[in-house]
């Protein structure tokens, strides 16, 4: 109901999507939900803080974390969204204020926050706990980016790819172990890239489409 760009769109696991955030002249705290059995949108409980460049990350027990973000200022703080409720709660705050970050659920239910900006581009990366509502940091990666991807392998790493770093484009690859809390990089894209997609296939490797590097891109790639 409400027009927005640098929102966020999430599938939540009672197969409706929460929209949260973003801007259109302003930043928003409004949220709604789709309803694909209906087609219809209903408002739901604005979140505490109005922000754009966000994340909204399902956790394993259905709630949604909304992390950091940009509304006039870098934000750390962070929110969880209940779709049995249709309210939020305010959670542990991030230890680095970012925006254009990425946030990824790990296969042990915890969540990988990666680079993004808050005035210098980031390499730090952090980890949420939802069992204990606190984040804690983890070994930073080997480059800051912000705007890049982060999905997470058949094996339980974590590819993160291209982004921007405040001077270049990237095709800069690496992998964060969770077992370790280590970064190793590897192979490099063959084409930098920023604002592309990342998706994880069925057969375990990963899809790299478009992006911007100074030219719009219709190229795509695969890893493997």
């Amino acid at each position: 109901s409400v027009a927005r760009v640098y929102h966020t769109a999430t599938a939540l696991s009672n197969g409706k999507v929460l929209v949260t955030g973003g801007l259109n002249g302003v930043y928003l705290s409004s949220a709604e939900l789709y309803d694909p059995s209906t087609g219809s949108w209903t408002t739901t409980t604005s979140m505490s803080v109005a922000r754009g460049y966000h994340t909204a990350t399902v956790l394993p027990n259905g709630t949604v974390l909304v992390t950091g973000g940009w509304n006039g200022v870098y934000l750390s703080s962070a929110e969880l969204y209940d779709p049995s409720t249709g309210s939020w709660t305010t959670t542990t705050s991030m230890s680095v204020a970012r925006c254009s970050h990425r946030a990824t659920v790990l296969s042990n239910g915890t969540v990988l926050v990666t680079g993004g900006f808050n005035g210098v581009y980031l390499s730090s990366a952090e980890l949420y706990d939802p069992s204990t509502g606190s984040w804690t940091t983890t070994t930073s990666m080997s480059v800051a980016r912000g705007y890049h991807t982060a999905t997470v392998l058949s094996n339980g790493t974590v590819l993160v790819t291209g982004g921007w770093n405040g001077s270049v484009y990237l095709s800069s690859a690496e992998l964060y172990d969770p077992s370790t809390g280590s970064w190793t990089t590897t192979t490099s894209m063959s084409v930098a890239r920023v604002y592309h997609t990342a998706t994880a296939l069925s057969n375990g490797k990963v899809l790299v489409t478009g992006g911007f590097n100074g030219v719009y891109l219709s190229s795509a790639e695969l890893y493997k």
